[in-house]
């Protein structure tokens, strides 16, 4: 058996010594879908396991940190956030060439594009894109201390942090230079708000990072946890709408490579809608909203440039990213107007 990124007689020794009740991986292959770390379904006896990896190439530093993923799965089993059943962590990169951890198989489909969701009523759609802001400010309410995560993060000083961070992922990135981008950092720079008080942020909240249920249309797990961390909440609800696609409102009127077209189907709501009622929920303020949503872009900006490069030096498992690089000019592009509006 031949999987990418997987040492399949290594990997049964290994749950066989450290998963004994899971039983023996009979199969395991890539869950298409994946554009960061790699997801693996494994067929172990009667059960169903997920397996997570990071990328095969060109992983930056502090990325695709398996360990943090484990660690807030684990910590939030026990909480309202909906998250799958953690079930090992393996540090032992000579297993299958880099660390990874299992958890259990959730029953739902990470869905992206409107023709997976169905056809459900409009008064069901708004009722997911409700729970879709409930779930986000649920994670915002954990007691990160409480769960164990209180040195999981700096709270302080994230949106500076962040700035850097992500101006050095570029920097070890790009692929061609845009002075769109430097000049957009610079706003950034000279707008960051306030201080707000720190807490759980996913990092990369968005519908196709949750697994839906299709029959009631009910979020039963949020995943992709490994760019959380402890800091300002509102940066996770601007990257939410970063993704967001509204007719007309992506590069040349279409969603973005990696968004999808769910969030326009019949129902949704709209980016207003879905900050208000996010606010609603929370009782925060969204007054600086258009700061959060430019950053959200540059960020994201920054991440689709790396994928495109992993996809340049053809280190990338499963398809979908040939149009990875050209939304990145668009997405800064975006980021100045969401500025200039606000």
């Amino acid at each position: 058996m031949t999987v990418p990124g997987i040492d399949h007689p290594r990997l049964v020794t290994w749950m066989g010594a450290n998963v004994p009740d899971a039983g023996e991986p009979l199969s395991v292959s890539l869950i298409s879908g994946g554009r960061s770390n790699l997801t693996y379904l494994v067929e172990a006896g009667e059960r169903r396991l997920v397996l997570r990896r990071p990328p095969l190439g060109h992983v930056l530093p502090t990325a695709h940190d398996m360990r943090r993923e484990w660690r807030v799965i684990s910590a939030l089993a026990p909480t309202p956030v909906p998250v799958p059943e953690p079930i090992a962590f393996c540090a032992d990169e000579d297993v299958i060439g880099a660390p990874f951890y299992l958890m259990g198989h959730v029953e739902g489909v990470a869905v992206r594009t409107r023709s997976q969701l169905g056809d459900p009523s409009p008064e069901r759609t708004r009722r997911l894109s409700e729970r879709l802001a409930e779930v986000l400010a649920g994670i915002h309410a954990v007691d990160y201390r409480e769960v164990g995560l209180g040195d999981f993060g700096r709270p302080e000083g994230y949106l500076a942090r962040q700035l850097d961070r992500w101006c050095q992922q570029w920097e070890r990135s790009k692929t061609a230079d845009l002075p769109e981008y430097d000049r957009l950092v610079t706003r950034l720079r000279e707008r960051l708000p306030a201080e707000t008080a720190g807490t759980l942020v996913h990092g990369d909240y968005r519908l196709d990072n949750t697994l839906l249920r299709l029959g009631d249309l009910e979020i039963a797990a949020v995943v992709d946890w490994e760019m959380s961390t402890l800091g300002d909440p509102l940066a996770d609800l601007g990257l939410t709408l970063t993704y967001w696609h509204e007719p007309g409102s992506g590069p040349g009127g279409q969603a973005l490579p990696v968004a999808g077209d769910v969030t326009a189907a019949p129902g949704f709501m709209n980016v207003r809608e879905f900050a208000d009622h996010y606010a609603k929920v929370s009782g925060r303020d969204i007054s600086d909203l258009g700061f959060y949503v430019a950053f959200g872009n540059f960020k994201l900006a920054v991440i689709l440039e790396g994928i495109h490069a992993r996809f340049r030096q053809g280190k990338t498992v499963g398809e979908g990213f040939d149009g990875i690089g050209a939304a990145v000019p668009s997405l800064v592009a975006r980021g100045h107007r969401m500025l200039d509006q606000h």
